[in-house]
């Protein structure tokens, strides 16, 4: 039996760069709301004429204005501009909106307390997988989020990859995993083709074989449901090519020195959540 899509009614954009982009194009592809359901400003013009003609939606100029009739409002600014944009906000999103915000390290409080008492706010924290339908996003409520408010934001999450809620007291952990994580494989792509050129590998043949390798590994992972350990197990012949490379990254502490290096990551999320 299929599940019933929720019924979002009019999403607007505050903000239009790359992580709304993504969920423009998720929303449409999954068909959760119509093209002339979503709105979407910005401060550059370009980006704004850019979502119009690539996506047939809205083009809105006045953030107050856009905000009024919204059923969700989508926060995905800088968190730099974000006191500014709630200021400008105040007292104009609808008692009956959802808020969403998916600002990295800006708290539920801070937009409860921007927005006004009673705002139902869902914060997410997504990662740039996003941007090819591929990505992998927490979210947790504020003091006013029901569960239908958690439903809406589930749904217009998943339409860019996978979801997992999370209570907000994690949300610097699930930073330091998830939202950084991308940047831990591409740094071991980026290892793995510098030891292919220095074993002189065609390039194109190389980079071909380190993406096929990685989706390959993240799928047999993804499939199997065996834990990672017992993968790299069954790899591992002993005495072979594979236990030569990983003698070498024990002998060097490459195990212990990769987890203080996502410590690290989660160590800055809340540093930066109280600077």
């Amino acid at each position: 039996m299929s599940v019933a899509k929720p019924d979002v009614g009019n999403v607007v954009f505050i903000g239009a760069g790359n992580m709304a982009e993504a969920l423009v194009k998720g929303i449409l592809g999954g068909g959760l709301c119509p093209r002339n359901a979503i709105g979407v400003t910005d401060v550059r013009p370009e980006r704004r004429e850019y979502f119009e003609k690539h996506f047939g939606v809205r083009a809105l100029t006045a953030n107050r204005e856009a905000v009024r009739r919204a059923d969700v409002v989508v926060l995905a600014v800088k968190p730099q501009a974000m006191a500014e944009v709630l200021g400008e906000l105040r007292g104009a999103i609808p008692k009956t909106a959802l808020v969403m915000t998916i600002a990295a390290g800006i708290p539920t409080t801070s937009l409860e307390d921007g927005l006004g008492e009673g705002t139902r706010v869902v914060r997410v924290m997504p990662n740039t997988p996003s941007l090819v339908q591929a990505g992998a996003s927490a979210l947790c409520g504020g003091r006013w989020a029901t569960e239908p408010d958690l439903a809406t934001a589930g749904a217009l999450m998943a339409s860019v990859g996978l979801v997992a809620r999370v209570k907000e007291a994690d949300m610097d952990a699930v930073t330091a995993v998830s939202g950084s994580g991308p940047a831990y494989v591409f740094f071991l792509a980026e290892v793995l083709l510098h030891a292919a050129e220095k074993m002189q590998l065609d390039a194109g043949t190389a980079r071909d074989l380190t993406v096929a390798t990685i989706e390959g590994a993240a799928r047999l992972m993804k499939e199997t449901g065996l834990p990672p350990a017992e993968l790299r197990a069954r790899v591992t012949s002993k005495g072979g090519t594979t236990e030569a490379a990983l003698n070498v990254l024990r002998e060097k502490g490459v195990f212990e020195s990769f987890v203080e290096a996502v410590l690290a990551a989660r160590r800055r999320a809340a540093e930066l959540l109280k600077s």
